[in-house]
């Protein structure tokens, strides 16, 4: 296969904007994280991921977006196998996923504008002055912090920072957005309020999104529907209201 003629499809012939079919990991000879899940999200879904801690969650959206190599299986993201793809073509696919990772990943010498003019910068370079500093003040609007913009991140409380960082996730109008533990150490108020946002964000943007936590009031508000990982499989699925009333012992430890 010559990678230079792969075609990256700006729209997917199917209802699927994410497609994994047996991705399995390995670290390694024996430690085997994943062992062959698949997994579909439809276009505009917001899905939550839920498993016990080690159970390759965030394994399974790192390998997505190839911040590590899959070992085996398939992983299409609008219709086009990220596997299959050199580093030119991965990184046009990654302009369009945006990544929340937990500690939401500032850097602490930049300003808030500075964090997110630095991937307009990068990715943008034909925009004025004048334009990316809209942008920037847009992303802020929308997570309600157009106040904070000239603060550095030390002075930011962990909400704030969450907001940020989500803001500068969102300065590339991405189609979809991976979330990595994105209440993880917030009071509740904060963390319903961090939630709100992400819903919020999926019925404006008509974003697709995977929510990986372990907050359940998070996965309840935000989650169209859940999967449930569980010795490197999927282990069960559902709504919340389903998975709530399954009878399991091991899925009745989330809710209880």
């Amino acid at each position: 296969m010559i990678l230079q003629e792969l075609k990256i499809s700006d729209t997917p012939t199917n209802q699927f904007v994410i497609d994994i079919n047996g991705l399995w990991k390995l670290f390694g000879k024996d430690n085997e994280v994943l062992k062959g899940v698949t997994l579909q999200v439809k276009t505009g879904e917001n899905l939550v991921m839920l498993g016990k801690s080690g159970s390759g969650k965030s394994i399974t959206i790192k390998c997505l977006v190839g911040l590590l190599l899959a070992d085996k299986g398939s992983l299409k993201v609008f219709d086009t196998d990220i596997t299959q793809l050199d580093y030119t073509q991965l990184n046009k696919i990654r302009l369009r996923i945006g990544f929340l990772f937990q500690n939401s990943a500032l850097y602490d010498s930049m300003t808030v504008r500075q964090n997110l003019e630095f991937p307009l910068k990068r990715h943008s370079k034909k925009l004025t002055d004048t334009e990316v500093n809209s942008a920037v003040s847009e992303a802020l609007d929308s997570v309600g912090l157009l106040e904070a913009i000239d603060k550095m991140p030390s002075e930011l409380s962990g909400g704030m920072r969450k907001r940020v960082g989500l803001a500068r996730t969102l300065i590339l109008k991405p189609e979809i957005i991976l979330y990595d533990e994105p209440t993880t150490g917030l009071d509740p108020i904060t963390s319903r309020e961090i939630s709100e946002l992400i819903l919020s964000i999926q019925q404006k943007n008509k974003t697709t999104s995977i929510i990986i936590t372990h907050d359940m009031a998070c996965a309840k508000l935000t989650g169209d529907r859940i999967v449930m990982l569980r010795d490197g499989v999927i282990y069960l699925e559902g709504t919340y209201a389903e998975l709530e009333q399954n009878k399991d012992e091991w899925v009745r430890s989330f809710f209880e």
